[in-house]
């Protein structure tokens, strides 16, 4: 190959990508994981009936459906929801409510846009066992508490109830044009509507009832608890569909105000699900937050200005062949006391190894020449600042 690309839709993470990616994961675990949820990961490949006949005919479109090697019909997993469907059939003997959360890869043939991937990181929260208005009203805390801590300001958690949209009409497939309503005009939509056979009178009356629709006793109380949780910027939104079949209850999505990047987050209530797999008649509730989304929000706004290139704390240069040993022993102890430390492969000239350290962003560089080698110090430089100074190696280490 003499032009070698990577997949449309399928991209590489640089170092200073992962930086930002890890920050957010390791965030969102600390949060995930504050209101009790514990971790879970799922294959990435399924059997292809384990995936089919969940999500609408739309969604099935972008699966990636093949037979492997054995000729058995696979699929890559299009959500993390339904692998987590399956795992709670096949293992029926987890505590209940089981609250997990899953942090993988997804995979849809999308139309590939701005905040669109074929490949894309999906981070889960999902409750399983309880219909319990709390547990929906606890999963809207988590939203709102992952979005502030990550330094989110400007969001809104629109939310919904699948058993409103049904007393409007109970097609899903009306259901899926109604989902549009957020990118198309109505008289798109309507357009979507008439080709699907709906009536201009039906039409009218989808309208009419979507217009005047009021929130139910159940998600008044979502609301009313999540409120109590320290959720404030909640909207109820009568015309939020969520595409997927698989919902049965209240739903919800968030958006930024910018960039217009579409939906950070997405989810509901699935009490029929796992039923549906062959396990128990267990009620689920979840959301999902898409990583690559949120990343993208924080490196456009640089919300992290001053986040560190590199994780690395500090390089150790080597000086001169007959000094190596000396630039061995500091790395060991630096690393012994948990600071990330990096050390040159070879005694190059100083100059070249200070702009590699600046080159990666690596904030401290030690020097051990002759001249601290005969005062038993450590020449510390600053690469922000340009400042020198020998400290003695213990003192050095107090420093991180």
């Amino acid at each position: 190959m003499n032009n070698i690309q990577t997949l449309k839709g399928f991209r590489d993470f640089g170092p200073d990508v992962m930086v930002v990616r890890n920050k957010v994961i390791n965030i969102l675990k600390s949060v995930f994981e504050s209101y009790g949820f514990s971790e879970l990961i799922t294959p990435t490949l399924e059997y292809a009936e384990v995936l089919t006949g969940k999500y609408g005919e739309e969604a099935e479109k972008l699966m990636y459906l093949f037979k492997d090697q054995g000729g058995r019909d696979v699929g890559l997993k299009y959500d993390l929801t339904v692998p987590l469907a399956r795992y709670m059939s096949q293992n029926q003997y987890l505590p209940i409510p089981f609250k997990r959360y899953q942090i993988q890869p997804a995979f849809r043939a999308e139309n590939t846009q701005k905040g669109r991937y074929r490949e894309f990181y999906q981070c889960d929260i999902d409750a399983v066992g309880s219909k319990s208005p709390l547990v929906d009203a606890e999963i809207l805390a988590i939203i709102s508490t992952s979005l502030n801590t990550l330094g989110f300001n400007n969001f809104t958690i629109r939310v919904n109830s699948r058993q409103i949209l049904f007393g409007i009409t109970d097609s899903l497939s009306v259901l899926q044009s109604l989902d549009k309503l957020d990118k198309k005009s109505r008289e798109e939509v309507t357009t979507e509507l008439i080709e699907k056979n709906i009536s201009s009178d039906e039409i009218k009356t989808i309208f009419n009832k979507l217009d005047n629709a009021k929130l139910d006793d159940n998600l008044s109380k979502i609301i009313d608890i999540a409120k109590s949780l320290g959720v404030t910027n909640i909207k109820f939104d009568p015309t939020l569909v969520r595409g997927l079949d698989y919902y049965t209850g209240a739903i919800f999505e968030t958006v930024v105000t910018e960039p217009k990047i579409g939906s950070i987050t997405g989810g509901g209530r699935y009490d029929n699900l796992i039923k549906s797999l062959g396990g128990p008649d267990l009620p689920a509730v979840g959301t999902t937050l898409g990583l690559d989304r949120i990343c993208d929000v924080i490196t456009e706004l640089n919300l992290w200005p001053d986040l560190a290139k590199t994780s690395t704390k500090i390089l150790v240069t080597v000086f001169s062949p007959e000094l190596l040993n000396n630039s061995l022993d500091l790395a060991l102890r630096l690393r012994l006391n948990n600071i990330n430390t990096e050390l040159y492969p070879e005694p190059v000239k100083l100059d070249k190894q200070l702009k590699y350290a600046d080159a990666k962003g690596i904030p401290y560089v030690a020097i051990i020449g002759p001249e601290e080698i005969a005062s038993n110090t450590v020449k510390l430089k600053n690469m922000s600042t340009g400042e020198q100074k020998c400290l003695p190696e213990q003192e050095l280490i107090s420093l991180f």
